[in-house]
């Protein structure tokens, strides 16, 4: 029994180093946080109960992986620990009931437990000298000139009674939203998605050229304080006001409480809302809150005594894939998806999950009947991260990407030379491009029409009431009368059709830019048709200019134009023109009685990041009505950069040619009153 024992632990240690160098060094994780640390705590056990077996460097007491990659590596000056974990409210009651053996007269510090990458922060006389990931808690990889490039992070503290020195624990993060957009980015140039946020943060801090860091929309929170000198504090919420008087950028997500109770419900509440979050959280982080109480109950090797991480579920789960089907959207693009035995997972129960494209499903080395480890975030659509290569048993079998389009039985291609994707030719009445084009155009992204959902767009097509996209807006009650979906129980219309009649005549007003979208031409999105809209007038002077006119137009370029020039030569999707111009769909740009006061006439202005009161396309309508130009580049030529929350490169870049730069209120301030406003 004890050789088995012993051969247990070895391979227990085997298996999290492992795993530690898949997540810390190759940033590709093959198991759950979860599973991991079910490995990490049945080792713990073990050890615990036999001592005589536990190794001189077991992976229980080492912080992080410890390996070294191709940066250099460099000391913390105060060892930078990890945190014990619990995972339910018995396990959290004992360490409560641990803590009160040493001290009752504690207050707890409560805050979020962000998921992303361990950072130090070395500071002396206030400017930030070095950058260091955890690594094994004592020696560290220097990142420091990417670090740089991350708009919180200050270059040097203010405030007063800046210490000699300052080291600052925090973690670094890749906001969900700037996430999910770059990935789409990543995929619409044929690159290797990320599979989650943290990863994606860890692989912009591991880049070898800092520009490339600079590009991608990082940021950071801190909390916690390693070395320091000349710097005296009573607590943690004590230091956390002081880092934040720095310039530091701290949490607002973290609360003090008096009792175990109290720590309870703060948990209960971010179990509930932790998708109500611009980042990932795993867990609620507690701390005792007196320094005095935290000095008195010291360390572990590994980690503090006087906190503890509550880690909430995992929200990666394995399944079984039952099958690799297609599907076909609106430009034709043809994706395999995992279908697969139900599980839940964030909350909701999922069969289906992304899987990209066929490159994407031989690269993970995913096999039909696998079982898989997937991943859902909030709302984000499910994507199968790889399959668990030890529950194989010989049955399962590669996928073979189909050669002919599963709703049309056209041969499927790739349009382009060097394209990942492979598509339908058959746009103009392939069944499921028709349905997604028709979706698309009703969807808030193109013309925001009312009614005109999936259901919709779905019966529209299967009862005959459109051939395509072309007769949309010649749909009268009667026509919405011959659908089942358009009607009451007792046959008579439904009042949906009301409302569906109106979106379609309001949506004949519409900017022509919105106009552009809603055709679907592969490329063509919000920014570049408010480009061309502004530049050309009309859907006329858009398809009869060449292709050198069309790339010169700001943030357009060859790509653009070139599909642009492909989509206007086709003559069905002159017909739709023709069409909808008949039915009354405005083509031109119309100029506004503007009521609103030209305060940006003669003004470029950039946007870039998340604006609390201006959509991504709304912010460029207001812009125009107040008689500015939106582009998508910063250059020399650009007056004003408007940065909101996770902005990116384009930061830098106004950084670096002078461009001023504003915040939303800055913003607002030269909406009302121009240049002048500002000072």
């Amino acid at each position: 029994m004890s050789q088995e024992i012993r051969h247990r632990i070895l391979d227990l240690c085997e298996q999290i180093r492992e795993h530690q160098f898949k997540y810390y060094v190759q940033d590709k994780p093959t198991i759950t946080d979860g599973e991991f640390d079910a490995i990490l705590v049945e080792l713990k056990k073990l050890e615990t109960a036999h001592p005589e077996f536990k190794l001189a460097d077991s992976p229980s007491d080492l912080v992080g992986g410890g390996f070294a990659t191709h940066f250099q590596q460099s000391d913390h000056i105060e060892k930078m620990m990890s945190l014990d974990n619990v995972f339910d409210s018995d396990e959290l009651t004992t360490w409560f009931e641990r803590i009160a053996k040493t001290s009752t007269k504690n207050t707890w510090l409560c805050e979020v437990k962000v998921d992303g990458l361990a950072i130090n922060l070395l500071y002396e006389k206030g400017k930030l000298v070095k950058a260091l990931t955890r690594g094994n808690g004592t020696t560290g990889e220097d990142v420091t000139l990417n670090i740089r490039t991350i708009k919180d992070i200050p270059h040097e503290l203010t405030g007063k009674k800046i210490p000699d020195l300052l080291e600052v624990r925090g973690e670094v993060f890749f906001p969900i939203k700037a996430f999910n957009e770059f990935n789409d980015q990543q995929e619409e140039l044929g690159k290797e998605r990320f599979a989650n946020p943290r990863n994606a943060a860890a692989g912009s801090l591991r880049q070898k050229d800092p520009r490339i860091t600079a590009s991608r929309p990082l940021s950071m929170v801190v909390h916690g304080i390693g070395a320091s000198k000349g710097l005296e504090l009573n607590s943690q919420s004590q230091a956390y006001e002081i880092l934040k008087g720095f310039g530091l950028p701290t949490s607002s997500r973290f609360k003090v409480v008096s009792t175990p109770a109290q720590v309870s419900e703060f948990v209960a509440y971010y179990a509930d809302h932790r998708h109500d979050i611009e980042h990932e959280i795993d867990g609620i982080v507690i701390k005792v809150n007196e320094f005095v109480t935290q000095s008195e109950l010291g360390f572990t090797a590994r980690a503090p005594k006087w906190a503890i991480a509550y880690k909430y579920p995992p929200e990666e789960v394995t399944t079984k894939l039952l099958d690799i089907k297609v599907s076909v959207g609106r430009t034709g693009r043809v994706t395999p998806f995992a279908f697969m035995e139900p599980v839940k997972v964030a909350g909701s129960t999922v069969t289906n999950a992304t899987l990209h494209n066929a490159e994407e499903v031989v690269r993970k080395g995913i096999l039909i009947g696998d079982t898989v480890l997937i991943r859902k975030a909030g709302d984000v659509i499910p994507e199968v991260l790889g399959p668990v290569i030890a529950k194989r048993n010989g049955s399962e079998k590669p996928f073979v990407m189909p050669t002919k389009c599963p709703d049309c039985g056209s041969k499927l291609r790739a349009i382009t030379e060097g394209d990942v994707d492979i598509r339908c030719p058959n746009t103009q009445s392939c069944p499921a491009q028709l349905r997604e084009r028709i979706y698309y155009i009703g969807s808030r992204v193109a013309l925001d029409i009312d009614v005109l959902g999936y259901e919709a767009a779905s019966a529209l097509l299967e009862d005959k009431l459109i051939a395509d996209e072309s007769d949309l807006f010649a749909l009268t009650e009667k026509d919405l009368a011959k659908s089942d979906f358009f009607l009451k129980k007792d046959g008579s219309l439904g009042l949906n059709v009301e409302k569906f009649l109106k979106g379609l005549e309001a949506a004949k007003q519409k900017p022509l830019w919105r106009i552009l979208v809603s055709l679907s031409i592969r490329h063509v999105g919000p920014t570049a048709a408010a480009a061309l809209a502004k530049n050309f007038g009309s859907i006329q002077a858009i398809s009869t200019a060449s292709e050198s006119e069309l790339s010169e137009t700001d943030g357009v370029g060859d790509v653009i134009a070139k599909s642009i020039i492909e989509w206007f030569a086709i003559d069905w999707h002159k017909e739709i023109i023709r069409k909808w111009e008949k039915s009354g769909v405005s083509l031109v740009e119309t100029a506004k009685a503007s009521t609103a006061p030209q305060t940006l006439a003669g003004l470029t202005l950039v946007v870039t990041g998340s604006l609390e009161d201006f959509t991504r396309d709304g912010v460029s309508e207001v812009i125009a009505e107040h008689g500015g130009k939106t582009s998508s580049s910063v250059s020399k030529k650009t007056d004003y950069v408007v940065a909101g929350e996770a902005a990116g490169s384009k930061l830098a870049k106004a950084e670096e040619l002078g461009v001023r730069v504003l915040n939303e209120s800055e913003f607002k301030t030269l909406l009302a009153g121009g240049a002048e406003a500002l000072g």
